[in-house]
This record gives C-alpha cells, structure tokens and sequence, in this order.
C-alpha cells in the first residue's frame, strides 16, 4: 500500500527514483509530532494511511535507530530522534549566534523572545526564551505558523515574489481553517484578512506587529534580522506578550525600541561570523555500516532504505550548511546512488533545496520530531532509562540534583526529580520525587560534588538509614559540569559493597552515559530545565 503523502510534501507525485520507505517513514515521524510525540501503532495506521505490518516494520526500524521507543502499545519519540533537527540548526548557524542576544532581551524584559526563520507561506521557530508564568507562550522550537497570523510572517511575506503570493492564496482556499499548522488554533474562516496590507505597512516601517492574530490575548513585536551579504531577512526575532501585561501599543512604544537594539547587535553578530566561518565538525561516520549489520540482525523488520536515508539528513551540520551529492555520500559512507535517491526523496519532501550542484536542509526537517521534545526536561528524559535500569536490577533507582539548603542547613542538599521503583521484592526503598536530603551523607550528594573515587562513582553504606546502601555515578551536560546523579539503592541483607562495585556499577555508569546523550543532544540548542 502507498502512503499518503506527508503534510510537508508538495502536491505532486513522487518521482519515479524517489524512496518509498523514506516516505513512509518521514510520514510517521510527522505524525508523531504532530500528535506530542506518542501514538499507538493503530492510530499511526489511520494518520498515515499506512498499513498494520509496515507500520511496524517502520517503527521497528526507528526503535533501532534510537528515535523511538516502544512504551506497551505506544510508539514515544526520544531525545535522539533530535539529532535531525539539530543538523539543520548547525549548519543555519543562526541560533548559536544569536540566541545569547535573544536570552539577555528576555532576562532584560522579563518577556518571551524568539527567533523564527521562513518555512514557505509560513514560519517555524529556531529559538525559544520564555518566561515561566502560570501564562506564558507555549510555541516550541520547531512549531510551524501560517505567515498571515503572526508579526514575523508580515516581514517574511515583505520580500514574497508573486509566485509566492500565488501559492500563499492556494493555500488558503485549500485550507480557510488552518489545519494544517496544528500549533495554531483554527481560524475563523470568514474573519476579515487584510494581510497584503498589513504587509506593506510593514515593507514600510521596517517592524511588525500581532495584536492577537494568532489568539486573543497574545501580542508581539517584530524586528527583522538581516543577512550583511544579500541585505534579505535572514530570521525575525520577536517580543512576545500577553495583553494583561501590555498592550500592543505598548509593545511598540516601550519594547520596540530595545528590540531594535538587540538585533542591531545580532546583525554586527552576523557580520562578524563571515570573517570566521565554522571549521566543520566531524561527519557521522560508520552509518552505512552500521544500517547493513543491523538489516542482518533484525531481517525484515529493519527497513534498511529508511535508516540510510535518516543518514543523510545527518550529514549536514556546523560548516556543513551545504553539501554536493559526493559530499553527502564521502560523509555518510553510503554508495553515490543510494545517498542521490535519498537527496531526490526530501527534495520533494520540501525538507532539501537544490541550488545547482549543492543541497541544503530546510526549516521543514524541524518538523521531524523537534517540537515536542524541545520542551522536555532532565528528569523525563532520565525516567525511561531509570524503568528500564530498575527492572534489569530489580532494584530502585533515582535521578536527583543539587539544590541549596535552607538558613542553618547543610552547604548543600540533594532533591529527587526522577524515581523508577523496583519492580518486585517486599523491603524496598521509598523515597518519593521532591524528596531533599543532606548531599554529604548521600552517594548521589557526593556524586555530585565530585567526591568519587577512580572510577566515578561514590557510595553511601548504611548512613542515612540502618540496612541502606546506595551507589551513584554522576551525569554531566555539554561542558563537562555535574548537573545530576543516577544510584542504585539496596538493602545490605541483598548486595555487598563488592557486590554493588561488580554487579551494579557497570550497568548504573551504561544508564548514566545513556542518560547524559540524550541531555546532550537535547541541550545543543535548547535549554533543557533540570525539573
């Protein structure tokens, strides 16, 4: 059975070299973003359109890629399906240059502030700093917007061509709801739209602004990034609002000017970088090897085309904005034919652009997964890993943190964010998320203080509690720092102290390392809370 097209694709027909599997599988990628990240395998069926077996062939496929799960009928994105959309951020370069610039406008307003790059008749968000309030702006990193219902949409549509006009007025015949931008709330289809007006008055002065375009109560102002070599808007970045807090003229008598400030600052940002261009980080390397070892061991269930394809998207990234056919199949190990079929796969996908002999990825591979995870915190990235580590141990395991202890108290103390119980045994131990303890009488508290021994762990042995014993290995973010712990806790009667060292540590330091990839590769453009 062929697939329905995915929502990023254009309307014609694939071409004849063009992968099938590939877009299969880049339809249930989108169907799970568009759903939060979690389907069972029969509503990705009536999403997709696609059959019960290939379904799971496809699954199967990407649970072994890493970038899902299988949680009892569920098929759950996971943190590394990620890597997609940071290839795309890495080679923009946008977001590491310029998100240090929208955090200081934020943390300096107190407000929302994000950046957004254009996606066709629409625009998709490349950096995200909010503030948290009971209400505050819940678009994601990688969440797509009709052009018409938001501020930045006004400057991109600024420099449309007529073409694009033509193809922004399909689009709203085809679809007068919005729904296909589900990050929206729909749209009244009979509400008046002077969008081409609002256009040039934004054309004219240079800045934008959303007075509840996209729901009440929410406004924004816009200020256009612009690229020193062509002088066209490279992104927008924007000031997010709710009207209990301003008004829209508010936002442009108080906050514009500021805003203009800090892209002024973002433009000399950019200037800047053309005189440094990023050496190229390393390519992915082993890939096709690796697709080829895995076909043997899962047979049929492996769809080999779709995991090589993925490889593809994988070999764009910093100093690799774009890349020629020979280029794509250097990095990815993959044969010449393989690597074109798939570049001619997302070209019509709409997530690569062709320019001559050069690809390029688009803002669309954001739509690949990035959205529901670009939210997520430590502790939901740590609890399935946790699960999983208590039912191999039978016994209880914990993620926790450092946290400052009241007037009086320790220098310091420990509190768990994330607990997976054991699985059987009658004595156990229950220590509940939220709970704090002393870190110097603890082994997660001494994990991370840095008070472990050679091989990076520290153990508690009946300190806290009579009977308690506990071993715990620290996880570091992108810069090497201790942000967390994993232990394992038991009770003597159970393990020895020996035993906790042979038995335990060896699969507590695999959980950790597990646990700290996915923080980095959630953390590389994200900030990912700790709770």
């Amino acid at each position: 059975m062929t697939a329905p097209l995915p929502s990023s694709a254009v309307a014609h027909e694939p071409p004849a070299e063009a992968v099938a599997p590939l877009i299969r599988g880049v339809a249930v990628l989108e169907a799970l973003t568009e759903a939060g990240g979690t389907l069972s395998a029969s509503a990705l069926e009536r999403r997709t359109g696609l059959a019960r077996s290939t379904v799971d062939r496809i699954t199967a496929t990407l649970a072994r890629m890493g970038y899902l799960r299988q949680d009892g009928r569920d098929a759950v994105l996971t943190p590394r399906v990620m890597e997609l959309g940071n290839a795309y951020l890495a080679a923009l370069r946008l977001p590491a240059l310029l998100d240090a610039h929208a955090d200081a406008v934020a943390d300096e307003l107190d407000e929302s502030v994000s950046l957004a790059v254009a996606d066709r008749d629409g625009i998709r968000f490349i950096h995200q700093a909010t503030r948290r309030r009971a209400m505050s702006v819940s678009f994601r990193i990688g969440d797509l917007l009709p052009a018409e219902r938001t501020a930045p949409g006004l400057l991109f549509a600024a420099e449309w061509t007529e073409r694009e006009w033509a193809d922004w007025r399909a689009r709203r015949a085809a679809d007068p709801t919005d729904a296909g931008f589900p990050a929206v709330p729909p749209r009244n289809p009979a509400a008046d739209d002077d969008f081409e007006a609002r256009t040039a008055r934004a054309r004219r002065g240079g800045w934008a602004l959303d007075d509840q375009l996209v729901e009440p109560g929410l406004v924004a102002v816009s200020v256009p990034v612009r690229d020193p070599g062509t002088g066209r808007v490279a992104c927008v970045a924007s000031v997010v609002s709710h009207t209990s807090r301003h008004t829209a003229a508010d936002l442009r008598e108080t906050l514009l000017p500021r805003l203009r400030t800090a892209v002024t600052a973002m433009e000399a940002e950019l200037r800047a970088d053309e005189a440094r261009p990023a050496e190229p980080g390393p390519p992915p390397s082993g890939l096709a090897v690796w697709t080829t070892a895995s076909k043997h061991e899962l047979g049929r269930d492996f769809v080999e085309s779709l995991a090589r394809g993925l490889t593809v998207l994988t070999a764009f990234g910093e100093g690799r904005p774009s890349l020629t056919l020979t280029d794509v199949a250097k990095a990815t190990g993959l044969a010449r034919a393989t690597a074109r079929r798939a570049l001619i796969t997302y070209e019509h996908l709409g997530l690569v652009t062709a320019d001559g002999r050069e690809f390029a990825l688009t803002p669309r591979v954001l739509s690949l997964g990035y959205p529901p995870l670009s939210r997520t915190t430590l502790a939901r990235l740590a609890a399935p890993r946790l699960r999983a580590l208590a039912d191999r141990l039978d016994e209880p395991t914990a993620l926790a943190v450092l946290v400052p202890s009241g007037p009086g108290g320790d220098p310091a103390e420990i509190q768990y964010v994330a607990v997976a119980a054991a699985s059987r045994g009658v004595l156990t131990v229950d220590i509940t998320v939220g709970t704090r303890l002393p870190a110097g009488r603890t082994a997660l508290g001494r994990a991370l203080l840095g008070l472990t021994g050679p091989d990076g762990y520290a153990l508690a042995d009946e300190e806290l509690e009579s009977g308690l014993r506990s071993i715990a290995v620290p996880v570091r973010d992108r810069a090497g720092r201790p942000v967390a712990a994993v232990n394992v806790a038991t009770h003597a009667a159970r393990r020895t102290l020996a035993e906790c060292v042979s038995e335990v540590l060896p699969a507590l330091h695999d959980t950790a390392a597990r646990i700290q990839d996915d923080l980095h590769i959630a953390s590389r453009f994200t900030h990912v809370p700790l709770s």
